[in-house]
């Protein structure tokens, strides 16, 4: 399912016709996103469908897996030559197996973190997607350098302060690249700069793009009531390590960051050695092994995995639950059988569950019985605040006490969440926040031709 994301450097690739791919292809950014390279794949975030996807050499999507871990991937590393070090938008870090499973998740050095790797070495930058206001101590480290299991364990290069200490997290956010060797590439979301530093935080070099000087320096807006919001440029979106040695820089070619380009740098001296200014259309780039950069529409090369022939066995949901009504009775999962069912975790607190509410009542009433259900779990810790929001929606489905603890059962990135199961109890597709009325126009189409199968 389709959903518009509000991150701002997050933006939806436009439909066209793929065009054909030479062989021998590395992904290095798919969207806005950085991809990264293992098992012979190239693997990238798709945040749209909140999942993973593994490119051929040919650019065809051969693999892909999604997680209640997923919400809003939005950047992929390699990690002990083993795993997929994924980026969510909030921040934490999800390490996963090439199949999918879990490994870890990490929860960050800052407010959000992006992360990078190159074999045992990780690191972890102010991430450019999720950009806050925040002050940073002028003893804390631009970059932190972690080990295996998430942790900061050393510091790289320092920050900048800011005339405004407020915008101290967002001048210092932007893209990170790790080498092989240990070097470490940062480029600031906000300014005309690439930098290079050795892994004891030695500046190597810092090269920049030649953008004619505008809005250098970010300032703050009057926001609603006593807020404020930031006003910056977008210069640099993110990094990627290729062949041939280079480095790529995905960046803006205006303030707004709505035009973009992408330059191969030169890693031994910082000089910029290719420029490819990108068409709106021109939405994932690819470098053959010569480091020749290849552009394609990132949503074309996506509909390969819809495409693709075969579509993976669902997998059933678990666990299985047994949670009581608010009036004692205990509703388990298998009393759902032979049904399609929409199982909907919320909470009193969460105010899109309750924006929600409504569209999932409608939809409850557009079946019937047999053929559809839904079990809407509540997360509320305060039992008191669960059945003050029961009592104001009156909903018409049934209402399970989840108690505060469905999230370390399930797993999941946020609220509301949702996980629509077929007659057999297996997992059709999962559902991250609230999407409005178009999403649920497109969840009624889905159980529709999953009530009328056979």
């Amino acid at each position: 399912m389709r959903r518009a994301l509000g991150a701002a450097l997050i933006g939806a690739a436009l439909a066209a016709c793929r065009p054909a791919a030479p062989s021998g292809l590395t992904l290095l950014f798919l969207g806005r996103s950085p991809a990264a390279t293992l098992d012979g794949l190239s693997w990238a975030p798709d945040p749209d469908q909140s999942r993973i996807a593994g490119f051929d050499r040919d650019l065809r999507v051969v693999r892909r897996f999604t997680s209640p871990r997923l919400a809003t991937p939005l950047a992929v590393a390699t990690l002990d030559g083993r795993y997929l070090l994924v980026t969510e938008r909030t921040g934490e870090g999800v390490v996963f197996d090439t199949a999918g499973r879990p490994v870890r998740e990490w929860q960050g050095p800052a407010m959000a973190s992006l992360y990078a790797a190159a074999g045992r070495w990780a690191v972890a930058a102010r991430s450019p997607y999720f950009v806050q206001l925040g002050a940073e101590p002028d003893t804390a480290p631009l970059v932190w350098g972690l080990d295996t299991l998430g942790r900061p364990v050393e510091g790289i290069a320092s920050v900048r302060e800011p005339s405004i200490p407020l915008l101290g997290q967002l001048v210092n956010a932007g893209a990170v690249a790790v080498d092989p060797a240990g070097d470490v590439y940062f480029a600031p979301l906000t300014r005309d700069e690439i930098r290079k530093y050795g892994r004891g935080g030695q500046l190597r070099w810092t090269a920049r793009r030649g953008l004619p000087a505008r809005d250098s320096e970010p300032g703050l807006l009057p926001g609603k009531g006593r807020s404020f919001a930031a006003r910056y440029a977008i210069v640099n979106v993110a990094l990627a390590l290729g062949p041939a040695g280079r480095l790529y820089a995905l960046g803006s070619d205006d303030s707004a960051g709505t035009k973009l380009r992408v330059d191969a740098v030169d890693t031994a001296s910082g000089a910029i050695v290719a420029t490819r200014h990108l068409s709106p259309r021109e939405t994932a780039v690819a470098a053959e092994s010569n480091g020749r950069l290849a552009i394609f529409n990132a949503d074309s090369l996506l509909a390969g995995a819809r495409r693709a022939a075969g579509a993976p066995e669902r997998e059933p949901f678990a666990p299985a639950f047994a949670l009581p009504t608010p009036r004692g009775d205990t509703v388990t999962l298998a009393d759902y059988a032979g049904k399609v069912t929409l199982v909907n975790f919320w909470a009193s607190w969460c105010d899109p569950c309750r924006e929600e509410f409504p569209h999932m009542a409608e939809l409850y009433h557009g079946f019937g019985r047999k053929d559809f259900d839904v079990a809407a779990i509540s997360d509320d810790v305060d039992r008191g605040k669960m059945l003050a929001f029961v009592r104001q929606f009156r909903p018409p489905f049934p209402i399970l006490v989840g108690g505060g603890k469905m999230k370390e059962s399930y797993h999941y990135r946020g609220l509301p969440y949702s996980v629509l199961l077929d007659r057999r109890g297996r997992i059709i597709e999962r559902i991250f926040g609230f999407g409005g009325a178009e999403e649920f126009r497109q969840l009624r189409e889905t159980i529709a031709k999953e009530v009328a199968a056979p």
